[in-house]
């Protein structure tokens, strides 16, 4: 085992613009942390975006967030604590800042990644640690918004029931084929069964994928297309014209802001997971502010991001705790709470996130390319609905 000495990273240079895969030190689990042996990762828009925009400027970083694999080795002073997760050979998943921070964190892109022990989560036997590595930044994304920063019903932290609120309860999902919705819809299901009201589930998305949005475990009540120029006209219709309670806009990128804000009641919420700055929209047009905030927040540490500075949220690590342990229960099928969306396995390893992983992603990201390249192989086509996965 390779617990002490060298190991293969995925390192960023910001100075030079350098990114490869280099050999550096493995890292020795601190207090109350576990050395985990990669198995497998999964890539995010935020990886690359801000590697082609950067925020980090030590010189040597290792990139990625998503992982999951096996520990190896755990911190002394957790030697006599009874955790699953704490365990030599525990099966867990979790995130990392990487290159997302301008300050100095690790990366899950390696082959040994250290972190708390309480910011992962236990894997199922039955899940497959391709499928986990899709779950952790996005699924906690989409907890924050809907639990943490909305204050929909939580099962597992704060207050389990509905207030005032009539029923049936409208939800809109705005992107619901993104990771953030995929998640969101399943937390909305589960919270549904311990909140004592019925949910009304309206999800935007495009038409090719409402029939999968249907089934289990999402189960949408109401799909719009959201290629629609008036699909928040479709959406208030869906709703008696009362409007939407609670809200997320799993996009939150120029005009998607503004357009969910329009569904929505006189005392209706909602989530964004970009800025107005990097999601392009202007939030004093808005009559009702979207809440706002970084994944990083449940962390529990200061960073910088994107010129400004964070302070330590414990409250916020509390609710990632919660939620992590929440997540790794078994229920009686003997899977996890959360269910992975559909993943495309990439071919390689650890060097091609650089030539096929990132470039795919960038593809995505540029809806005008999109379906353009036609002689691509086939695990170089822009994604919809999936997420991208790399063993290590």
């Amino acid at each position: 085992m390779a617990a002490s000495g060298m190991m293969k990273a995925l390192v960023f240079r910001p100075q030079s613009q350098s990114l490869a895969v280099k050999d550096i030190t493995v890292p020795i689990p601190g207090p109350k942390q576990i050395l985990i042996k990669v198995e497998a990762v999964a890539l995010n828009t935020v990886d690359v975006m801000n590697i082609d925009h950067p925020i980090a400027l030590q010189d040597m970083r290792v990139v990625g967030t998503d992982f999951a694999g096996v520990v190896v080795r755990i911190g002394e002073d957790l030697q006599t604590l009874e955790d699953p997760r704490m365990k030599i050979g525990a099966r867990v998943a979790g995130l990392v800042q990487g290159a997302n921070s301008a300050n100095d964190r690790p990366g899950a892109y390696a082959e040994y990644v250290v972190t708390d022990y309480d910011l992962t989560w236990k894997v199922a036997d039955s899940v497959p640690l391709e499928s986990a590595a899709t779950i952790t930044m996005c699924g906690l994304t989409a907890a924050q918004g809907l639990f943490y920063r909305m204050g929909f019903p939580c099962p597992f932290y704060g207050t389990p029931t509905f207030g005032g609120v009539e029923e049936p309860v409208n939800v809109l999902i705005y992107g619901a084929t993104t990771n953030v919705g995929l998640f969101a819809a399943q937390l909305v299901r589960i919270a549904e069964k311990t909140a004592g009201k019925k949910v009304r589930l309206i999800g935007a998305a495009s038409a090719s994928k409402h029939t999968s949005l249907k089934k289990a475990p999402y189960q949408y009540d109401i799909l719009v297309d959201y290629r629609d120029d008036n699909w928040p006209e479709r959406v208030r219709e869906a709703t008696d014209e009362s409007g939407v309670s609670y809200a997320i806009d799993a996009v939150s990128v120029g005009s998607t802001v503004g357009m969910v804000e329009s569904t929505l009641s006189p005392l209706g919420k909602f989530a964004a997971f970009r800025t107005p700055i990097i999601g392009g929209f202007d939030i004093a047009a808005l009559k009702i502010k979207p809440v706002v905030g970084p994944v990083w927040e449940g962390l529990g540490v200061e960073f910088g991001y994107h010129g400004v500075t964070l302070h330590a949220n414990p409250d916020a690590r509390s609710f990632a705790a919660a939620f992590f342990k929440y997540i790794g229960q078994e229920p009686t099928s003997g899977s996890n709470v959360l269910q992975s969306g559909p993943i495309r396995l990439m071919p390689g390893g650890m060097e091609q996130i650089i030539s096929d992983g990132f470039a795919v992603l960038r593809k995505s990201s540029l809806v005008s390319r999109a379906g353009s390249d036609q002689k691509d192989e086939t695990h170089l086509q822009p994604i919809s609905m999936e997420k991208l996965v790399y063993k290590i």
